[in-house]
């Protein structure tokens, strides 16, 4: 089932030429929502501004919902997502977001965070990795008020994560201090099991956190639009 949420952007720049209308994102990770294999279900989910994969999806998966909703779409690479196959599939996916520097979609700044080190089965854990991604990032953000969308294959310690000391599915430590420096209003993240979890969004200070496996809807509302906001059958939340 395709969830929705909906949220107020802090900065009203994004918003200037699309008459009140919200920008209208479907993140994905892990598990490949059959539902919009349907045509008729993708035009039942309407217009969509940008795609968003949090990793361990099939490349193929993103290349057809790309094509089946005419978005463009960013992504970031999961533990999983290691094989020729996604080599070959960079020639019509060819924005997995690897760096740190911003890309820039819908008037929104999106940063992200791949998978650190070697990916594939048993791939390790690499926490220094993500302490690597996550100073390199801060540094490169030093003096931009921008606000952003943080988007990564694993979640930050403590935050949306499966709390076990010695568990494959817990947050990085990096990611978490990267959170209370960069203050995101947005941080969508997949890799933890949604059967283990008790909610799929939590808020921490200003940031809102979305385990986006499956598929979630997210629409994103200018300043002064909350009232408008509401989605039949999901969730409406403001940023504290």
């Amino acid at each position: 089932m395709t969830r929705h949420l909906s949220l107020e952007w802090p900065d009203a720049a994004p918003f200037r030429d699309r008459g009140g209308m919200p920008i209208r994102i479907l993140a994905v990770s892990d598990q490949f929502e059959h539902a919009l294999e349907d045509d008729r279900s993708r035009r039942a989910v309407g217009p969509i501004d940008l795609i968003i994969g949090c990793g361990d999806l099939d490349c193929d998966d993103l290349s057809f919902l790309a094509d089946g909703f005419n978005a463009p779409i960013v992504y970031v690479l999961g533990n999983h997502d290691a094989s020729a196959r996604w080599e070959a599939c960079s020639a019509y996916c060819p924005d997995a977001i690897t760096t740190t520097a911003a890309h820039y979609e819908a008037g929104l700044a999106i940063v992200g965070l791949t998978w650190p080190g070697r990916r594939g089965p048993g791939a390790p854990r690499s926490e220094l990795g993500a302490w690597s991604q996550a100073l390199r990032l801060a540094l490169r953000r030093l003096g931009r008020a921008e606000p952003l969308i943080l988007i990564s294959h694993v979640p930050p310690l403590g935050a949306g994560d499966i709390a076990s000391p010695a568990g494959y599915h817990r947050g990085f430590r990096g990611y978490s201090w990267l959170m209370r420096r960069l203050r995101p209003p947005l941080w969508l993240h997949g890799h933890t099991p949604l059967a283990a979890m008790s909610d799929w969004h939590i808020q921490k200070g200003p940031t809102m956190l979305v385990n986006v496996t499956g598929a979630v809807i997210i629409e994103i509302w200018a300043p002064g639009s909350w009232a408008a906001s509401l989605t039949d059958g999901g969730e409406s939340l403001q940023p504290g």
